[in-house]
């Protein structure tokens, strides 16, 4: 596992950026992984800036997403459809059509069905995750046991609390997910972590003992053959990591 320890966000979007940007040059036509939330926004805006700037070349690439909303329609304003399409493929040269973010709506067995077909044939090169202060994984939240597949999951109630900023109230956070399963994340070639924010005791647990626990689930990433984690040095100093 590599750890880059960083002075700031801003410092660990571009890092990110980077390492996404060597990626696609390198293959044109790879598939990235894609995350929603708050830790890979500033990335995404580095990305589009590289694009428009640099004339970063995103025509032949493909992604799929880890995870959507059950009960938003893609073009609700808080399904990670149109967050994606906001937030990155509006503002860059990709085909709509070879990225994929699980259907929300509609019949859920058969939505599932499709997004574990896509997972089965795609090669993911890259999977960008972000944690929860709770240790998920997309949507994999702490539990006995965690699932393979793709699958519905119940979010736990401080995942509710910790979403609730993205809409007016509390009421209106979906209840349940879509998401990518522990081994369709560890299927990908590459994983990359950025941690920031409140999320001590999942960044302690991850980088300071050798422990792999379901109820914190990105600890499974210690078990990947190549795990990158962008951190921030003021957590670095918090959870005691020496580097």
């Amino acid at each position: 596992m590599e750890v880059i320890v960083v002075g700031s966000y801003e410092e660990a979007s571009e890092k990110a950026a980077e390492i996404i940007e060597k990626i696609v040059k390198e293959k044109p036509d790879c598939t990235l992984g894609l995350a929603t939330g708050s830790s890979p926004v500033g990335m995404y805006n580095e990305l589009i800036r590289k694009h428009k700037e640099e004339g970063l070349d995103f025509s032949g690439v493909h992604t799929v997403n880890l995870d959507e909303y059950v009960g938003l329609a893609p073009d609700h304003s808080r399904s990670y459809r149109y967050f994606m399409d906001d937030v990155l493929f509006n503002h860059i040269n990709i085909d709509k059509d070879n990225t994929y973010v699980a259907k929300g709506i509609g019949d859920m067995d058969e939505n599932l069905k499709e997004f574990n077909d896509v997972l089965e044939k795609a090669q993911v090169d890259i999977q960008v995750l972000g944690v929860g202060a709770d240790g998920h994984i997309g949507f994999n939240e702490p539990s006995k046991c965690l699932v393979a597949g793709a699958h519905k999951e119940k979010l736990d109630e401080s995942t509710i609390d910790a979403n609730q900023r993205f809409f007016n109230s509390r009421d209106e956070v979906p209840r349940s997910a879509i998401t990518m399963g522990i081994g369709n994340i560890m299927k990908a070639k590459r994983l990359l972590l950025i941690v920031n924010g409140n999320k001590k005791e999942a960044a302690k647990r991850l980088l300071t003992d050798d422990l792999v626990d379901t109820m914190c689930p990105v600890t499974f990433l210690k078990m990947h053959r190549d795990v990158t984690v962008i951190l921030e040095e003021a957590l670095a100093a918090e959870i005691g990591y020496k580097y």
